[in-house]
């Protein structure tokens, strides 16, 4: 055969390579590297180009923001904003992969995996609000909101929720410049260093103090407008006439305008002292102590004895708890979560 008759036709054995080779992206053969030697001029790689990845063909992407989201911008433009987060994900998204529902529920301690299962198929199981039926569906703990008759299901261990039944004299908060006791002077070692308490109590005023890094239930729990209501036992000089309660109902004119209980309930009453329990979702500041030096019964003792759905209790007084799952999905609850 003659050189331009060698020339014009292919050789059959690199012909098959290729044919062999071009489904396979992970081969180092002709067809992977850009096409059998003696390919025309205009497949090949010109000089400043930027290669292509080995084992792939065009980038499908390039020129769009997720291919230059992949690397820095060299040529000097402005680098292109973030991608913006997930939104929740779809029944069928959920099912392509995750853990099983039942498992979730289970392993956060809502009941028996068989329980679980008898819950969803009840339709009383919600992800990221919608109810699902399907034993088969698939969550990520760490994204998906679980809820169960309405109470979020607590599945990140990495978050912390806690009950402190504060001391007279303890100061509410985390460090104090003038030496006085404070929260972490009861925070036992291996305790997150970022906590948040959620309000406060003044000096005087004992009882229940909520501690977590959860910044969103924080945040919720502190914001007036969620009403969280919170109860107190308070203890008066005795005796009291009737029409306090009906007068702290209505409602009292302070400084910074009209404040007024939720509820009032003669507890106990003995000569000498009596003591009262009120609710309300007011946080300002000493809002109970003027309130009742408003009406003319100065506080003589003030306790805080539940926020919301937690109460302290049969707890002692300068101990720390770890709130229950349930106990944390019913705080969660409250405030919409």
């Amino acid at each position: 055969m003659t050189q331009a008759g060698r020339q014009g036709s292919p050789r059959k054995r690199g012909q098959n390579s290729a044919q062999n080779n071009a489904g396979d992206f992970s081969s180092r053969g002709g067809a992977a590297r850009g096409g059998a030697k003696g390919a025309p001029k205009s497949s090949q790689r010109k000089r400043g180009e930027r290669p292509q990845p080995k084992g792939s063909s065009a980038a499908p992407f390039a020129g769009e923001r997720f291919g230059r989201n992949l690397g820095p911008v060299r040529d000097g433009r402005k680098a292109p904003a973030p991608l913006p987060q997930h939104k929740p994900r779809t029944r069928e998204e959920m099912n392509d992969d995750g853990v099983r529902l039942q498992k979730v529920m289970a392993n956060a301690g809502v009941a028996s995996r068989r329980v679980c299962e008898e819950l969803i198929e009840q339709g009383r199981v919600e992800v990221n609000g919608q109810i699902v039926t399907e034993l088969g569906t698939r969550v990520n703990p760490e994204t998906d909101a679980i809820h169960v008759d309405g109470v979020r299901v607590v599945v990140n261990d990495h978050l912390v929720y806690m009950a402190f039944n504060k001391p007279r004299g303890v100061v509410s908060t985390m460090d104090d410049p003038e030496g006085r006791p404070c929260i972490s002077d009861y925070l036992r070692a291996g305790t997150p260093e970022r906590l948040f308490h959620v309000g406060r109590l003044d000096t005087n005023t004992e009882g229940l103090l909520l501690l977590t890094n959860d910044g969103e239930l924080a945040n919720r729990l502190s914001h007036p407008s969620y009403e969280v209501p919170k109860t107190y036992v308070v203890q008066v000089r005795g005796p009291m006439p009737h029409g306090i309660g009906a007068q702290l109902r209505r409602g009292v004119e302070l400084e910074d305008g009209l404040a007024k209980v939720d509820s009032f309930k003669l507890v106990d009453s003995t000569p000498g002292f009596v003591l009262v329990e009120v609710v309300l979702h007011s946080g300002k500041n000493r809002i109970v102590r003027r309130m009742f030096d408003a009406v003319g019964f100065p506080v003589q003792r003030l306790v805080r004895a539940k926020i919301g759905p937690i109460g302290l209790g049969d707890q002692k007084q300068g101990t720390i708890r770890k709130l229950g799952k349930q106990e944390v999905g019913h705080l969660m609850a409250a405030v919409g979560l």
